[in-house]
This record gives structure tokens, sequence and C-alpha cells, in this order.
């Protein structure tokens, strides 16, 4: 008699099993559903920069084609444009004007640095650079001697630098570096590369630091790109994480990674060291005063040896020069 009296009790824990299942399918459903839009809008986003930041192919086919035509030539010209044993690895670019690439030419790893666009402003957050020629590679025209092109050079160096004592050995190392080809003759296509490559200030700096072991070493050169020696750990301190890593990492648990992977005290010793050498090497260097403008721990790295080396100088500009900026933009 009592188990007729409930003669529906024994329905009752099933359904409450299919409804307790229902609420976790749809839950699972719903946080799959947001999960796979979550995922699916981060990718677009990091795409989108991907392609307005890293234009490596646009880069290459402005350089080629003004190579091809014969407007620009360089050491790199060939191993970019014809046998293709120059080309783009992982994109760094963090401006679109300013693309940097690591790259292998000739199974030499390097930096590969391409300039998109021109700056004809003063911009500290963006641009240190502002090149004013309007038409790229105009400069210097057919007909210019050897003598005129040494002229031009000079007179870039003296705004740039100042009225220096000894410019004219910087002219000459400059028809050194732009003598790609070594047959003892600048040809029109290397004048106007490296007429181009002068506006910038990094390499500049390279040309004028070429033999400090804290600057990295000049590869070569087409038009405005040029390839410079790679460094080997461009992470002063802690370690690189891909961005999907770092988006699922505690920032305490990021922090302690950071210090496992730190070099020790005396490793950071020696890239403190350097550092100081080459501060000294820009201040107080052969052809005039040099500042740095962006002292970011990410434009410095180190080699297996834990010497300094610079990754990105670009935001080191000649004292005198910075002085005229400063000048002009004020008035």
């Amino acid at each position: 008699m009592a188990r007729s009296l409930c003669p529906g009790a024994w329905l009752r824990k099933p359904y409450y099993l299919q409804a307790r299942f229902s609420y976790v399918r749809m839950k699972y459903l719903f946080f799959s559903w947001l999960a796979v839009f979550v995922g699916s809008w981060i990718i677009y986003v990091q795409y989108s920069t991907y392609t307005e930041l890293c234009r490596g192919k646009d880069c290459k086919k402005i350089i080629c084609d003004k190579y091809k035509t014969g407007v620009i030539d360089g050491p790199a010209c060939n191993s970019l444009c014809v046998t293709e044993t120059l080309y783009f690895g992982k994109c760094l670019s963090t401006k679109p004007n300013n693309q940097m690439y690591l790259g292998i030419w000739d199974n030499l790893p390097g930096v590969v640095k391409c300039q998109m666009e021109q700056a004809l402003h003063l911009d500290f957050g963006t641009e240190l650079e502002p090149r004013k020629e309007i038409v790229l590679f105009d400069k210097p025209t057919r007909g210019t001697t050897v003598q005129k092109f040494k002229e031009m050079v000079y007179s870039l160096f003296k705004a740039k630098l100042g009225d220096q004592g000894n410019l004219s050995e910087l002219v000459n190392l400059i028809l050194t570096v732009a003598d790609g080809d070594k047959d003892g003759q600048v040809s029109l296509g290397e004048a106007k590369s490296a007429w181009a490559l002068l506006q910038l200030n990094e390499f500049l700096l390279m040309v004028i630091l070429q033999d400090k072991e804290h600057t990295p070493k000049l590869m070569g050169f087409c038009g405005d790109l040029y390839v410079m020696e790679s460094v080997e750990y461009t992470s002063l301190y802690g370690i690189s994480l891909p961005w999907v890593i770092e988006l699922f990492i505690p920032s305490g648990f990021r922090r302690s990674m950071d210090q496992l992977f730190t070099p020790s005290w005396p490793r950071k010793a020696k890239i403190a060291i350097g550092l100081l050498e080459f501060v000294e090497d820009v201040f107080h260097g052969p052809y005039g005063n040099f500042l740095m403008c962006d002292t970011s721990a990410r434009n410095l790295g180190y080699n297996d040896k834990y010497d300094l080396k610079m990754v990105d100088m670009r935001k080191i500009v000649p004292e005198t020069n910075l002085k005229e900026l400063i000048k002009g933009s004020s008035l």
C-alpha cells in the first residue's frame, strides 16, 4: 500500500537529472561559443595589427623595382631581388614606417630594416629622423661628379654633426662604404642608396662606430634598406614568450620566470659596463656627440659572451642636429 501512495516518485529523479544535464549542456555551449567569439576577435585584432605593421612584401617590391630600373644599387640588391638569397623572416616592426625583420642572407642571420614612409615632422614619440626628400632616391642627380657628391655629403654632415675638424675623413669613410662592389668607384645607383641611408641616424652611427664592439656591424644595403648583424639575446632580462602564452600566465608567475632567466649578477655587471662604454663612445665620439633619446631596455641586447649589443639605435641622434630640430619646432 505504501508503494502505491506515490506511484510517480520513480519519475522525479530521472526528470531532475535530465533538467540538470540540459542546464550543464547549455552552460557548456554558451562558454564554448563565448571562447570561440573571443578567440576569433583576438586573432582578428592580431592579424590586422600584423598586416599594418609588417609590410615586408611592399618594402621588397619598392626596393627591387628601383633596383631593376637602375635607380639604386648596393651589395644586398642582387641577393634580395635576383638570387633571392636574402629573405625576410620574423617581423619585429613596431611602427609601419620602420620595417624590421629577422632575416637570412646567404645562410647568415641578420636584421633587415627598411623605411616605408617619409616623416616630415618632428615627433618624439615616433620618429626622430625627418626625411626632407619629397621624391625618394632623387639625389644625387645624373651627371653629378664624385667631387660634387663629396661636397653634398660634407654639407649634410656639417648640418647634422656641426663644424667638426675631421669631417673630410668621415666623407671618405662613407665613400668606401658606398662602394658596395669594391671596384674603387661609386656608381650613381650606389650614391643614391648612400644618400638615402645617410638621412638615417642609425646607419650613420653604424658607420662611425663600425670598429666598436657594442655596435652591430653593417652587412649590406640596397637603397634605404640595410642589413645589420643580429643580436643573439634581444631581451635584456627575463624571457620572451609568444603573446598567446602571455595571456594565460599570471603576473606573479611571470615575474618569477623573469627572475629565473635573468643573467647572474656578475654577468649583469658585464652588460652594465658595456652600456657605460657605449655611452662613452656615442657621447664623446670622433665626429661629435650623440644623445640617446630612448633608454628603454628593448633597445639593448647581448651576445653569448654577455657583451652588450645595441638592438635599435634609431633614437640616438647627433646633439647638433637635435638642437636644430628643437629650435625649428619651437618657431
